[in-house]
């Protein structure tokens, strides 16, 4: 009975320091969390970034600035899709034994297990 008492209390030991350093964790990120949020982020302000050409005129016509800005946010959004199809070298599920190591594993998992004989 003593060694019951010994293992509930060790339990209840452990127990109670894992989830205290789970509760001081927590608060802590909370309290990171809440003086992230009121550090102020400086942005930049739109009106004042230029772009300036290597050649040609001096300044471009923010419309064209604009039609470029979406021209490559559309491509990104097109390529972003076409990602995954475009990367695969197989479709999915047509190739039952991904690896060796998982091939193996297989093997083993449908065979029974025998003691080899000296």
């Amino acid at each position: 009975m003593d060694n019951l008492g010994f293992g509930l209390q060790v339990t209840v030991l452990g127990l109670g320091i894992v989830f205290g350093l789970l509760v001081v964790l927590w608060l802590l990120l909370t309290a990171a969390l809440r003086f992230e949020s009121r550090r102020p982020t400086a942005a930049p302000d739109p009106a004042r970034v230029t772009i300036r050409p290597v050649e040609g005129p001096p300044e471009i016509d923010p419309r064209l600035v604009a039609a470029i800005a979406v021209a490559i946010a559309r491509h990104a959004d097109q390529r972003r899709r076409q990602a995954a199809p475009v990367m695969r070298s197989y479709w999915p599920g047509s190739l039952l034994f991904a690896s060796r190591w998982v091939a193996a594993g297989r093997m083993r998992q449908g065979q029974t297990w025998r003691r080899r004989i000296r």
